[in-house]
């Protein structure tokens, strides 16, 4: 079957199209059977009966592990496989060939709808996570779906937005995740998004689909298109687009034999994209049939462990938290009793079971805990009466928790956030309980940042995301101390959301989306501006304290750097520390962020203890995209090494001197002074041109030309035709040389 010598063209193109919403097609005489590919990214949803991209039909239930805004938070690329491996069981069980995720797009504005579905606003972070979660997940003979490839960083016409993007940001921010799981995990698909880059739709770019993921990556897999995402299926075909889902009932299939029988698409494309489906099937029939029922209990427990290690403790006045058992607490707000724990949209979860926070901090509380709903999901009933019912509740507790968050119908997959602010209702009541309890708590339920003008006003805040189906339990093992908190920000968390790097261009306008913040996405904005904000990313605080020893950085054989820190826990609990290296290049030919993470480490230590963390530091995470050759450099310098707790925390430093890449320029007579004279071969032609001449040439006058093209002036100051010989002599050396 692999020179799929015998099928038809017409079963050759139907292979490359769903047969229904979920499975690929059959070709049944040639042994190639229907696989199934459904929604992930963080539990498994198989719709049962009716079918929809959206999360509006029922699936069976699963585990719903916390989503990737959770799951990023932890840092714990242990956990992250973990998960991976459970969610390879319940796909297996189910018979699912792929799941479809991890998505790893960049949080460029907190507006983004499905924020809550992707990692962090840094490409590493997001980039070692997923490879983390594809690896679980394809070790169980599951295939995964690395997504949305590429720069679809909003869900405002996201199926027709052009994300128009400069080569540099979109290398070092945008690809450089998908690079590093297509490298280290080679997921068994790609998912192509909806959304254009710099005009052309990603279902029919050679660039993206060939050119960069296939060539330069080395990606040996299928690209899946998202679902609806094809808007012309034989230009999708020749740029590479393997399969495109869901079925168009035919329809595309016929295009493209009819573009084949007419010549506008050769058969050798078709053949390429019909032979990696087949490859699918077969990997997906080499898995053992899986045995079952599924351990509910296991997979409720490791989501219970993990959703314990995402929450961010952001503040905490006092050592306020954790909570005394006999305390008597006032728990407020109604995400304790009806938690938002997923987004909205084609990831949401059927739960195999749901905890929530009142009735875990009840179980764990010595000491009767009273309860106020404090406001309604849907902000409606007498939110007067109610926020009154809560603030006498907190006035006579010893503490006050209240859970806020974003209701789910502000935050979905289809649409974008309009604002940052958590509802006023609920910014009322916090206002209130806060005046009436000086011991107040606030836990966070949101996919996405939100504004906190309470930070100053509270004793403590901890931050949740959305941590799944164990979230309450888990929140309850946070606050009264069973875990300490160790989850750190993958995105920064502003004052207000005029002080986003992408704020004027999100979410574009007639069709288009412009860039314009260019590399300096996230912290890198922040910190560039030395902008303040409520809190850094890699922030978050722990019931112990660490301090860090001097930093060590080496240059191993492969030319990668070990950077090595101890780590001592100086407090009385045991604890884990997500420790940061940070690098720059403070003599940079181009701009650069006044750091940027390039490698990151959780450390254990017991009380009195100290652990060695140790973080490889990869050379080509160095290295920028030189617009000028098309290619990654890292450039030569002595690079600072700063190891922390955030981009703001920074604890220890180091400096490494590294050699750089040889970059050579194509020279020609537009080329600058400039650049003609830091050419190896060039430039002391033209050193010996100009000082032959009579008299010299002044230094100040060669400075003066420094940008000036060497072809434009004829006779100033050497001939023309003196100039379009050093080039040609220096071009033509080069070539021999190579």
């Amino acid at each position: 079957m692999d020179d799929l010598s015998d099928l038809t063209l017409e079963e050759k193109a139907s292979l490359t199209s769903g047969a229904d919403f979920w499975r690929t097609k059959a070709v049944d005489r040639a042994g190639v059977p229907s696989v199934m590919l459904t929604d992930g990214p963080h539990g498994l949803r198989k719709q049962a009966g009716d079918t929809d991209h959206l999360g509006l039909a029922a699936s069976v239930p699963a585990t719903c592990f916390p989503p990737a805004v959770g799951l990023g938070a932890s840092w714990d690329v242990d956990a992250a496989e973990r998960v991976g491996e459970a969610l390879g069981v319940e796909s297996a069980i189910e018979d699912v060939a792929v799941l479809l995720g991890p998505g790893i797009n960049i949080k460029r504005s907190p507006l983004c709808g499905r924020n809550f579905e992707y990692f962090s606003e840094d490409p590493i972070v997001s980039g070692v996570m997923a490879s983390a979660l594809v690896r679980g997940i394809q070790s169980q003979g599951v295939g995964a779906s690395l997504k949305h490839f590429a720069a679809n960083n909003q869900e405002t016409d996201r199926l027709r937005v052009s994300s128009d993007v400069d080569p540099r940001p979109l290398r070092e921010i945008y690809l450089r995740g998908f690079e590093r799981v297509v490298r280290e995990a080679q997921p068994w698909t790609v998912m192509c998004s909806y959304n254009r880059i710099n005009g052309v739709y990603t279902s029919e770019d050679p660039w993206l689909l060939t050119t960069v993921l296939r060539d330069e990556w080395g990606f040996e897999g299928l690209v899946v298109s998202d679902w609806g995402a094809v808007n012309n299926r034989v230009a999708g075909v020749a740029a590479g687009l393997d399969l495109e889902m869901p079925s168009s009932g035919g329809r595309t299939d016929a295009q493209v034999v009819d573009a084949v029988r007419n010549g506008s698409l050769t058969e050798d494309a078709l053949d390429r994209v019909a032979r990696r489906v087949v490859n699918l099937v077969r990997k997906a029939q080499a898995r053992p049939v899986a045995s079952g029922p599924l351990d509910v209990d296991a997979h409720h427990a490791l989501a219970r462990e993990v959703a314990g290690r995402c929450l961010v403790l952001l503040k905490n006045d006092d050592e306020l938290l954790p909570l005394a058992r006999d305390a008597r607490i006032a728990v407020i707000g109604e995400f304790a009793r009806t938690p938002r724990y997923q987004g909205a949209g084609s990831s949401q979860i059927n739960p195999t079971r749901l905890d929530n926070a009142l009735d875990a901090i009840r179980a764990e509380a010595s000491a009767d805990v009273a309860f106020a709903p404090g406001f309604t999901l849907d902000g409606s009933g007498d939110t007067d009466s109610l926020r009154t019912d809560a603030v006498a509740a907190a006035s006579v507790c010893d503490v006050a928790v209240v859970f806020l968050g974003v209701p789910a119908d502000e935050e979905s997959e289809g649409f974008d956030r309009k604002h940052m602010d958590l509802p006023a209702d609920q910014l009322r009541l916090i206002d209130a309980v806060a005046a009436a309890n000086r011991n107040t708590v606030v836990v966070l339920s949101n996919g996405g940042a939100v504004t906190l003008p309470f930070a100053g006003s509270v004793a403590a805040i901890l931050e949740g995301w959305l941590l799944g189906q164990a979230g309450g339990s888990a929140t309850a093992d946070v606050l009264f101390g069973t875990v300490n908190p160790s989850g750190k920000l993958t995105e920064t968390i502003p004052l207000r959301l005029e002080d986003t790097p992408s704020f004027g261009n999100f979410p574009g306008e007639h069709g288009h989306v412009r860039y314009g913040e260019g590399i300096l996405v996230g912290y890198r904005w922040y910190d560039e501006a030395r902008a303040d904000v409520a809190f850094p990313f890699g922030h978050g605080l722990s019931y112990t304290r660490f301090e860090y020893g001097d930093v060590s950085a080496t240059v191993g054989a492969d030319g990668n750097i070990v950077v090595a820190v101890p780590v001592t826990n100086t407090g009385s609990v045991a604890g884990r520390e997500v420790v940061q290296v940070y690098t720059s290049l403070p003599s940079s030919t181009v701009q650069r962020p006044p750091r940027e993470l390039k490698g990151f480490a959780v450390v254990s230590v017991e009380p009195g203890e100290t652990a060695e963390a140790v973080v490889v530091v990869r050379r080509d995470e160095l290295a920028y995209w030189d617009v000028r050759i098309d290619r990654w450099v890292v450039e030569r310098g002595s690079y600072s090494i700063e190891v922390g707790a955030s981009s703001r925390d920074i604890r220890t430093t180091t400096a490494l001197e590294l050699d750089g890449d040889d970059v050579v320029l194509p020279l020609s007579l537009e080329s600058s002074f400039e650049e003609v004279l830091a050419h190896s071969v060039a430039g002391p032609m033209l050193t010996e041109a100009l000082e032959s001449r009579p008299g010299g040439v002044p230094p100040e006058l060669v400075q003066l030309l420094g940008n000036f093209p060497v072809g434009r002036l004829d006779g100033f100051p050497l001939p023309r035709r003196d100039m379009e010989v050093i080039i040609d002599d220096a071009s033509s050396r080069k070539r021999h040389r190579g």
